[in-house]
């Protein structure tokens, strides 16, 4: 399927720990990066209106812009189901190799493979590390972002990744 839109190497994965720090994140990515905007647990009005800043800032900035959970009108395609119609970028998460053949069949655009590294998200959840994620990914037909635990660092030491993603490794790099 033709994508609208490049895929992105640096991508921001969006939930409720970022708080306040969400919209700075999205102004100083760097241009062209992707977010993956989730935001589950807040309330659909408040949802609506943060996602409608964050997609401000995202359109200003080039940034790729997806949907997880209910649909938002004005995202660059879809995390975690397909696309309408096949019209944006669609991606999903995948933990397994079946989850990977799975997504490859339903056409995704791209996945999000993790735990590679322990991480914030989910504690104390077992990490695939190097060697099993290199052993999911081999033969994956369709690009693979790295997901959990994720900095730029540990991203140049895995390989066959088309990218990255991760949530505090962009609020580490606020603070700093």
């Amino acid at each position: 399927m033709p994508r609208r839109h490049p895929l992105p190497h640096r991508w921001l994965m969006t939930d409720e720990r970022l708080d306040d720090a969400l919209l700075p994140i999205v102004r100083t990515m760097p241009r062209g990066s992707g977010i993956v905007f989730r935001h589950y647990a807040t309330p659909p009005i408040e949802r609506r209106a943060l996602f409608a800043a964050v997609r401000r800032i995202a359109r200003a900035r080039r940034h790729v812009l997806l949907v997880a959970g209910p649909v938002l009108p004005g995202a660059d395609g879809v995390h975690g189901r397909r696309a309408r119609g096949g019209r944006g970028l669609a991606t999903r998460p995948v933990h397994s190799r079946a989850e990977r053949i799975a997504a490859e069949r339903a056409g995704v655009d791209a996945i999000f493979v993790s735990p590679v590294f322990a991480t914030a998200s989910h504690p104390g959840a077992a990490a695939l590390g190097r060697v099993r994620f290199g052993m999911l990914v081999r033969g994956a037909r369709v690009p693979v972002i790295a997901l959990g635990g994720m900095t730029a660092a540990r991203a140049r030491t895995l390989n066959g990744i088309a990218g990255w993603a991760a949530i505090d490794a962009w609020a580490s790099e606020l603070r700093a």
